[in-house]
């Protein structure tokens, strides 16, 4: 499937030019512009408060207007921005300067959830969007920040290979899998729906 080219993408390199300028409203356009696409791609990587997702984005804003005079403009700013947040998380995990956990950590668990356990949770569901999100949680962490980077912020799959540092075929597996898994529970739901409507 062919990414959706981001109609508002010349745009955003033109703000992002007039920032590089020294600019400050175009550089307050492009906070207000892409604060709510960070704060929901950085909060889908760690579990933890508000505030330090907030905290990464303000430090990432603060970053590139301190080093302005020695930036290029990017083929596709959101991405260019997603990945500074993700490195700007990253390090401060690393580093242990906060007591969160990154997505990585919570992957051990003491059991995975069997398909009886999911068919469980999607008939609970109220909604074909409460059972997705049901689905989605499933999966590996990296299948959904794969699923996420594609489908949610719309980046190719190069784009998504450098955010999660692989290469664009890795990256196309990842959501290809996360897909394939996807596809084989919703399978499972309607054969035990139907199972339990003719019984």
């Amino acid at each position: 499937m062919k990414a959706t080219v981001n109609p508002h993408s010349k745009q955003d390199q033109q703000l992002w030019l007039a920032f590089l300028d020294g600019d400050e409203e175009s550089y307050t356009q492009l906070y207000k512009l892409f604060i709510r696409d960070m704060y929901r791609y950085g909060s889908s990587l760690v579990t933890t408060s508000d505030a330090f997702v907030l905290d990464c984005i303000h430090d990432v804003f603060t970053e590139i207007w301190a080093k302005r005079n020695r930036l290029s403009v990017p083929d596709n700013v959101k991405y260019y921005l997603l990945k500074a947040l993700k490195t700007r998380m990253m390090h401060l995990l690393e580093r242990k300067e906060r007591s969160f956990k990154s997505l990585a950590d919570v992957d051990i668990e003491v059991f995975e959830p069997n398909d009886l356990e999911i068919l469980e949770e999607l008939e609970a569901a109220s909604s074909r969007q409460e059972r997705l999100k049901i689905l989605i949680a499933q999966l590996p962490n990296r299948q959904q920040e794969a699923l996420k980077l594609r489908f949610i912020e719309n980046l190719n799959y190069t784009e998504i290979g450098n955010v999660l540092e692989v290469n664009s075929q890795s990256a196309k597996n990842l959501v290809f899998r996360a897909i394939e898994k996807l596809r084989g529970w919703i399978i499972l739901f309607f054969i035990n729906f139907f199972n339990i409507f003719l019984g």
